[in-house]
């Protein structure tokens, strides 16, 4: 818990943080470093960052992203940087950065919401997704799980509405406002923040009559004992989507999963899709889902339910296919059998399906109880940390944890490191550019 410093590392250590997460996470990180001895950098690439972290270590990049490159690397090699943290992998500024560290001879530090959430932050070496040096092979899974021993898995840290929202749009509403201090500043989002906003808060005002018309729509599939599988919507602007997958749009996860269902599903089986609980509605799904569903012949077996939780439907579902959402450990957890369409952290012989998705229709096969267990212990001891952004006491233990995995250079330890990233290969040949 944070209080006294003992952050201590036998080197002196030059550590830069780039993008962090919409909150004081960063800042607080670099607090306890500096405080333990260590020399503390910070690059802001626009106004929103400045808010966050502003002060004497800090540097302004005001250049077009073509000069990113040179930029980065003679920053990382005037300053002697030890050490690179930021949040994501996969944003321009943040993928450039990681090349460049990465001829250097430079730890990399990548954090991203928990995969335990809530009250967990992930902290992983290198790279996260398809690029996670995480093993998927189920004997070092084990292995590592008695190394790591017994974890606390009771809930802390519970998220708050208002930090989930209100730093969002400070942040993003700074950038518009302030964009000449950062013209050629490129975000990473795909929506302009103003337009998202409002039609955010749009469909905020109809919530209570969605969720309404899910639950009496679930209630009917149960009543009537109807078989069905789930396939959660991930946003158009996630990562998982634009970078670790090789698809365009979720309307083409959407057409491909329609495609197979009719193909192969029994026929007394439904599909629900789930919306995601961020979409704003930019994308009209319901229009898209409408036109598969008759293309492929499926009229009154597929329904498209635009509110509602998941963890309603794990208590029903015969089986999810996810593209590789988060969702699917959720799943998992319920002991719903699970099949990803591209290798997710947890896509692990005896967690998913490695059969083909036409034969996962007719059998889905449950994960293996002792094995699940043994990855979240596994994912709890190394790339997993306690603390919360979304939770004002959760953001000082996190960075007090995360603070100390980089100083103790433990990224992915014990014994959680495989280079290079076992899922990898199969992501290339599904098509995902990386």
């Amino acid at each position: 818990m944070p209080g006294g410093n003992d952050l201590i590392a036998p080197e002196r250590r030059r550590v830069l943080f780039l993008q962090g997460p919409l909150s004081p996470l960063f800042r607080q990180i670099g607090n306890r470093i500096r405080e333990a001895g260590h020399d503390v950098f910070r690059i802001n690439l626009c106004a929103g960052d400045w808010l966050h972290w502003h002060g004497p270590e800090c540097t302004s990049f005001r250049g077009p992203p073509a000069d990113w490159p040179g930029f980065i690397g003679r920053f990382l090699a005037d300053n002697r940087i030890t050490d690179l943290v930021l949040h994501g992998d996969q944003r321009l500024y943040h993928r450039l950065a990681i090349n460049c560290a990465k001829q250097q001879d430079i730890q990399i530090a990548v954090t991203e919401l928990g995969y335990l959430r809530p009250g967990w932050m992930t902290l992983e070496r290198n790279g996260l997704s398809t690029l996670s040096h995480f093993p998927d092979d189920p004997v070092h899974v084990r292995r590592i799980a008695d190394k790591v021993g017994d974890v606390d898995f009771s809930p802390m840290f519970p998220g708050s509405f208002y930090l989930q929202t209100v730093p969002d749009v400070i942040y993003n509403l700074a950038n518009v406002i302030l964009k000449p201090l950062y013209p050629h500043y490129q975000r990473h989002t795909i929506y302009h923040p103003i337009p998202e906003y409002l039609r955010g808060a749009v469909r905020l005002l109809g919530e209570k009559r969605r969720n309404g018309e899910v639950n009496a729509a679930l209630a009917g599939l149960v009543e009537n004992a109807t078989p069905f599988f789930v396939l959660p919507l991930q946003l158009e602007g996630d990562f998982q989507l634009r970078r670790h997958s090789p698809y365009g749009s979720f309307a083409d996860v959407i057409n491909l999963v329609l495609g197979s269902f009719a193909q192969a599903a029994p026929v007394a089986a439904h599909l629900v899709l789930k919306s995601h609980p961020l979409d704003v509605g930019y994308e009209s799904w319901p229009e898209v889902v409408g036109k598969a569903v008759a293309r492929y012949g499926l009229e009154g077996r597929v329904h498209f339910f635009d509110g509602g939780n998941l963890g309603a439907l794990f208590k029903h579902a015969s089986g999810m296919v996810t593209l590789n959402s988060t969702a699917g450990l959720e799943a998992l957890q319920a002991g719903v059998p699970v099949k990803t369409l591209v290798p997710a952290h947890y896509d692990i012989a005896g967690l998913t399906s490695r059969a083909p998705l036409e034969s996962f229709w007719t059998a889905p096969e449950k994960p293996d109880p002792e094995l699940l267990e043994a990855f979240l212990r596994a994912i709890a001891g190394t790339i997993q940390v306690r603390g919360s952004i979304h939770n004002r006491d959760g953001v000082p233990v996190a960075a007090e944890n995360i603070a100390r995995r980089i100083l103790d250079r433990s990224l992915n330890e014990p014994d959680a490191f495989v280079d290079p990233p076992p899922r990898l290969e199969r992501a290339r040949a599904l098509g995902v550019p990386l």
